[in-house]
């Protein structure tokens, strides 16, 4: 994408007044609620607190979601870079912090050379991560008993690069027909065996103990974005005990949770799930996305078989699973961001490697309120956490105060928003005017970097990383 780029779809930043919006999205038939007016704080349902069964209350209902930012140490450890982070989620003001970062379980398991690793090496680096959230969170709020911080843990299987930024050392549960090509495999590039699968369930359980140890109030077991976790729930022609039935698909998780509630009693679970899955997608004329070309797609969890529609009947039978597993929170996200970007994060302007947008983004924000909403009527008995808000700008708050005043999520996340503007969730509880020359415009910096090797943050607007010599190499880098 050159610098000469224009959108074909306004920006939400000229969409100024409520009659804008409200014309915007009559016009291209977008049937996107909202509230015009937003409420005073003493009324409004971004301070509702949320109580959970383990006694433990989550002091309002605004959520920072897991922001990775490649700039750990080769050994997995935390950098100035990753701690001025953890203190941008601090000072949010959300009272639930779901998973902080994705945290690799070994080694192997990394997404990329400069991801944390929670092993008993790194376990110190931790204990001192949480303590500087409590300090800070304390030092701007007073009082920490109604914060509640969880751990993300992960497994990257197909896209591990534990070593390089250029190298695939994938593990993958079985030959997909478009992403083994996509991502270097050859169709026979060997899958993991039972046994492995085993040895990972037991460093996630491993992992959960030392999280547990270090303060952590709750794991994420991440089944999202393509990830080991989500890739198991789509390994519908996997033989042995982890593929083919729904059974099967789900032991992954089953075995886990046993594991954890075994060795780490008492240890509360969350997690963040991609409900719903479509085919990949790839550049097609003018570099706008299209679907990859197929009569029938087995592989997406939450799609139905032509893989370009949804079907939520699994991810149901997966929530009430998690619900007799005795989880409670379910942070709902979508697809991935390696190959369909555009269903988990809506944005005018694609990573270096991604596609132009195949519809308006707004789309992208609706599918996703739409899907928790529904998963949310379905089981109202779970704590469930909204994603992909950041693309509506300076009307996210209009949005979630809709979104939260109807019940149709118990909570709203923030995601890359945080980065640029790690103040809003305090700002829209205290009923102040957003800062807009804070807000996250969707350019998608804070992927293309990390997608080339830099670490990632919000380049554009907060002046430590735009006076990095980063910056420079990813002017050169954006297409």
């Amino acid at each position: 994408m050159s610098g000469k780029y224009k959108p074909k779809y306004t920006r939400m930043a000229q969409l100024k007044t409520a009659s804008d919006l409200s014309a915007y999205l009559q016009t291209h038939q977008i049937d996107l609620p909202y509230d015009e007016t937003l409420l005073p704080p003493d009324q409004s349902p971004f301070g509702k607190p949320i109580a959970l069964k383990s006694g433990k209350t989550i002091g309002n209902s605004l959520c920072i979601l897991p922001m990775e930012g490649w700039d750990g140490t080769p050994d997995g450890k935390p950098t100035d870079f990753t701690r001025r982070r953890w203190l941008k989620f601090a000072e949010s003001g959300a009272k639930l912090l779901f998973g902080c970062e994705a945290v690799a379980v070994c080694h192997s398991g990394k997404a990329n050379p400069n991801q944390l690793v929670i092993n008993p090496e790194n376990f110190d680096e931790f204990v001192s991560l949480r303590q500087l959230i409590l300090d800070k969170h304390t030092e701007q709020f007073n009082r920490t008993d109604d914060l509640v911080i969880g751990l993300q843990l992960t497994h990257s299987g197909r896209f591990c690069k534990p070593n390089s930024h250029r190298q695939f050392e994938s593990k993958i549960l079985y030959a997909h027909p478009y992403l083994n090509q996509k991502f270097g495999m050859d169709a026979d590039y060997p899958v993991l065996t039972d046994s492995e699968i085993d040895d990972i369930i037991e460093h996630y359980v491993a992992a959960a103990v030392l999280a547990q140890k270090a303060g952590f109030d709750f794991v994420d077991i991440k089944h999202c974005h393509g990830y080991l976790g989500h890739e198991f729930l789509s390994a519908v022609n996997r033989e042995g005990r982890y593929g083919g039935s729904f059974e099967n698909r789900t032991r992954f998780l089953r075995n886990i949770v046993a594991g954890i509630r075994q060795a780490a009693p008492g240890l509360e679970m969350g997690i963040r799930l991609s409900a719903f899955d479509l085919l990949p997608f790839k550049k097609g004329p003018a570099d706008v996305g299209i679907p990859e070309p197929t009569d029938a797609y087995p592989y997406a969890f939450g799609g139905a078989e032509s893989g370009l529609t949804i079907d939520l009947s699994e991810p149901k039978a997966f929530l009430e699973l998690a619900q007799s597993l005795g989880i409670q929170m379910i942070c709902i996200t979508g697809g991935s961001p390696y190959y369909n970007p555009h269903l988990m994060r809506p944005a005018l302007f694609p990573p270096s490697d991604g596609y132009l947008p195949p519809e308006d983004p707004l789309l992208g924000v609706k599918r996703q309120i739409d899907v928790t909403h529904e998963l949310k009527k379905a089981f109202p008995e779970l704590v469930i956490i909204g994603s992909g808000y950041s693309y509506l700008q300076e009307w996210l708050p209009n949005v979630a105060q809709y979104v939260l005043r109807e019940g149709m999520a118990d909570s709203v996340g923030f995601g890359r928003m945080v980065l640029s503007y790690p103040t809003m969730p305090a700002d829209m509880l205290a009923g102040q005017a957003l800062t807009r020359n804070l807000i996250c415009r969707t350019f998608s910096d804070c992927t293309t970097a990390p997608r080339n090797g830099l670490i990632s943050g919000c380049y554009p607007l907060d002046t430590l990383y735009k006076k990095l010599p980063e910056a420079e190499q990813l002017k050169e880098l954006k297409f």
